[in-house]
């Protein structure tokens, strides 16, 4: 990869919870980082600093180009400019 290449935005999904024992939200959470534990790492990190009490991170990946839909959408271009987006969500029950 090259300079001039956009870099992949890693995706991370599982679940949150405001506080320990209460009901649990969805979490997609998106970003730029260098290797999956970095990733992981910041990801909670920023669910920390967002209130989170506590996390189950399921999945990892790398997305294949900008979602089609909102939230998403905006979550992908905030991770293209180096931020960390938590998009949550209520879990289908």
């Amino acid at each position: 990869m090259n300079d001039n290449e956009e870099k992949p935005v890693t995706i991370i999904t599982g679940r949150v919870w405001r506080e320990s024992g209460a009901g649990s939200e969805g979490v997609h959470i998106m970003l730029l980082a260098p290797d999956d534990d970095t990733a992981v790492r910041m990801a909670l990190e920023a669910l920390a600093q967002e209130g989170y009490a506590e996390a189950e991170l399921d999945q990892i990946g790398e997305m294949e180009g900008a979602p089609d839909e909102e939230p998403h959408l905006s979550a992908w271009q905030s991770a293209t400019e180096g931020e960390i987006a938590i998009v949550t969500f209520d879990e289908p029950v």
